[in-house]
C-alpha cells in the first residue's frame, strides 16, 4: 500500500503543481523549460512506477469493497469508449477540441468513473478514485484560471472524422490486445 500512496503523491503532487502552486510552477519554468520539463517527466515516471508496483501488490491480496451488477461492465465500456476518442482530440484541432474544452481532462473522469463502476477492491477504488479527484480538481482549477490564448487551427469535419476514427480503433484493439496483457484483466473476456 506504501508504494501506491507514495506513487500517488508523487504523480498527482507534480501534476497538481498548477492547481496549489502556479507561481512556483512558473518560476520554474522561466528559469529552465528544460530542466522543468525534465524534473516533470522524472517525478511523473517515478510515481507511475510506484503506483504500478504497490497497485499489482495489492491485487495479490485483495480487499473487496463492493461488487457491482454484471451490467455495469456495458456501461463502464460505453463510458471508456469517448476515452479514446477524446485523448486523440486533445492532440489535434478539430471541433471536438474546441468544443470540449478540457478533452484530456474529461477523458480521465470518464476512464476512472468507468473503472470505479466495475472495479471495488480497495486498490481500484484509491487509484481510480484518485485520477478522478484530480481530475475534477484540475478542471476546477482551470475554470477559475486566467484562459490560456490558444491558437485556433484547422477545426475540419475531415478532422473529427479521423480522430473518432482513430479513437474507436484504439479503443478496440486496447481492449482486445493490450489490456489483458498489460493488466491480466480481458474487459470483453
Amino acid at each position: 500500500m506504501a508504494n501506491l500512496i507514495m506513487g500517488i503523491i508523487l504523480f498527482f503532487g507534480i501534476h497538481s503543481i498548477s492547481i496549489f502552486a502556479r507561481p512556483l510552477r512558473d518560476s520554474l519554468a522561466a528559469r529552465s523549460t528544460i530542466g522543468w520539463k525534465l524534473v516533470y517527466t522524472l517525478v511523473s515516471i517515478g510515481g507511475i512506477m510506484l503506483i504500478a508496483n504497490g497497485y499489482a501488490d495489492l491485487r495479490l491480496e485483495p480487499v473487496v469493497l463492493y461488487t457491482g451488477p454484471v451490467w455495469l461492465r456495458h456501461l463502464s465500456s460505453l463510458l471508456i469508449l469517448p476515452v479514446f476518442i477524446l485523448f486523440i482530440a486533445s492532440y489535434i484541432p478539430c471541433n471536438i477540441k474546441a468544443r470540449i474544452k478540457h478533452p484530456q481532462l474529461i477523458a480521465v473522469k470518464l476512464w476512472a468513473l468507468g473503472h470505479l463502476l466495475v472495479n471495488g477492491n480497495l486498490s481500484d477504488v484509491i487509484l481510480f478514485g484518485s485520477f478522478l479527484i484530480w481530475a475534477v480538481a484540475e478542471i476546477i482549477s482551470m475554470k477559475k484560471r486566467q484562459p490560456v490564448s490558444e491558437t485556433a487551427g484547422a477545426t475540419s469535419k475531415i478532422n473529427d472524422l479521423f480522430v473518432v476514427i482513430a479513437g474507436v480503433v484504439a479503443f478496440v484493439a486496447f481492449a482486445k490486445f493490450v489490456h489483458f496483457p498489460l493488466i491480466g484483466v480481458a474487459p470483453f473476456g
